[in-house]
């Protein structure tokens, strides 16, 4: 199965600076996959939802607000209710190292700092998602 890697790239919560989520979707673009970008003071509710209507690969989040912790697991919880833990969650912004390695222990994973390079997100999400292809062909 060849098809492009769907990918929506949240802004959850309060913040109001997306210019990070802009170039990281029009990165990931450019790497030739699907991007949806929701824009700003999304709900974890509404991303949720956006993520199974869409029918995503992975779900992106922009968090500059300090409220990583929570906006990361209740996203993960959502996807879960509605039976979609096949999804990828990763995102950025500014994340303690510590915090990282705790929403990892939750199920979120890889994030990423300022300054990162989005090749290593693009190679990260193409690595997971040919992960899943190779697991899903040998199931079929």
């Amino acid at each position: 199965m060849d098809r492009p890697i769907r990918v929506l790239v949240a802004k959850p919560g309060l913040d109001g600076h997306d210019r990070g989520a802009k170039v990281v979707a029009a990165a990931l673009r450019d790497a030739g996959m699907e991007v949806i970008y929701t824009g700003l003071h999304q709900t974890p509710e509404m991303i949720a939802t956006a993520a199974v209507q869409e029918d995503v690969d992975v779900v992106g989040l922009s968090i500059l607000s300090g409220a990583h912790m929570t906006l990361f697991p209740r996203v993960l919880q959502l996807l879960r209710e509605q039976g979609r833990d096949d999804i990828l969650l990763t995102g950025g912004g500014i994340l303690p190292k510590e915090d990282m390695e705790a929403l990892y222990a939750q199920g979120v994973g890889q994030l990423f700092g300022p300054g990162t390079p989005t090749s290593d997100l693009i190679d990260y999400i193409k690595g997971w998602f040919a992960e899943r292809q190779r697991q899903e062909s040998q199931q079929a």
